[in-house]
């Protein structure tokens, strides 16, 4: 899979399927699982590396869990899942030859295929058509940016009329600049589909609606290994408590055993006395 193939998937009206993914273990599992998109996001700060936001992992940490999660697939090149890649906060922010710098180390030292950035700013545009025209796909994110929740918290965005027009103004500005793709995550559902109808580019929802291009979940989440789950994510099945509890079951095990009380051997009556 290719950016450019996400664009046909839309064409042929074929839902694409985007999980996330933080190591060999998971890589084999969501490859296995049939996905079209693997995403190594930034939510592997707080999935993985037990942040309370994504805003402290680093531009070293996601290529170091890219290379892991390239290393998990098992098919064929030609046959793998596209793997994209988040770039972290403030990897982006400083300037477009600071984000070339960074894009173009998770490309050199990756498996990723392309990155992931929040916003439409007027700066993040002008970031996203240099890498763009520097040979780097980018993948869009609006809606709920995390790198912003100082800003904007973890609330549904977009919710009035203002906020909605500017969303779809910003949607168009990343199609304009080149984005292969765009995340709408925590948005109304009928906003993202007018935009899923309106752009030539695969809209891709989270907490958006069903209505969208396809779909991205945060696999953890999915599998109900995170303590808390986001509103637009039910569990698919109680995970944490099912590996709790078996290895709970394992450790019990290892416990010592009390000695079996070895049986009491019945005494001989006394003979009578004549």
């Amino acid at each position: 899979m290719r950016p450019a193939d996400l664009r046909i998937c839309k064409q042929e009206g074929r839902p694409i399927a985007v999980l996330t993914a933080w190591d060999a273990l998971s890589a084999a599992l969501v490859e296995q699982a049939g996905a079209d998109v693997i995403l190594v996001g930034d939510s592997l700060a707080m999935v993985v590396l037990g942040h309370a936001t994504t805003l402290p992992v680093t531009l070293e940490e996601m290529i170091l869990h890219t290379r892991a999660v390239g290393r998990g697939l098992q098919r064929p090149a030609d046959q793998r899942p596209l793997i994209i890649t988040d770039l972290p906060f403030l990897s982006y922010q400083c300037g477009a030859d600071a984000a070339v710098a960074a894009a173009g180390q998770v490309l050199k030292d990756s498996p990723a295929a392309g990155v992931k950035l929040e916003g439409a700013e007027p700066e993040t545009l002008q970031v996203v058509d240099r890498l763009v025209r520097s040979g780097i796909p980018v993948m869009g994110h609006l809606g709920l940016t995390p790198q912003s929740v100082h800003q904007l918290g973890y609330r549904r965005q977009a919710k009035d009329p203002i906020s909605q027009e500017r969303l779809k103004r910003q949607a168009r500005d990343l199609q304009a600049a080149g984005c292969f793709a765009l995340v709408l995550e925590h948005v109304p559902q009928e906003l993202a589909a007018d935009l899923s109808a309106e752009l030539t580019l695969p809209v891709i929802g989270i907490g958006a609606g069903e209505q969208c291009d396809g779909q991205v979940r945060v696999t953890a989440d999915l599998l109900g290994l995170t303590e808390r789950q986001p509103p637009f994510c039910p569990p698919l099945l109680a995970g944490r408590e099912l590996c709790i509890t078996a290895l709970r079951g394992w450790v019990a095990g290892l416990q010592p055993q009390p000695a079996p009380t070895p049986p009491t051997t019945p005494s001989t009556p006394a003979a009578p006395h004549c």
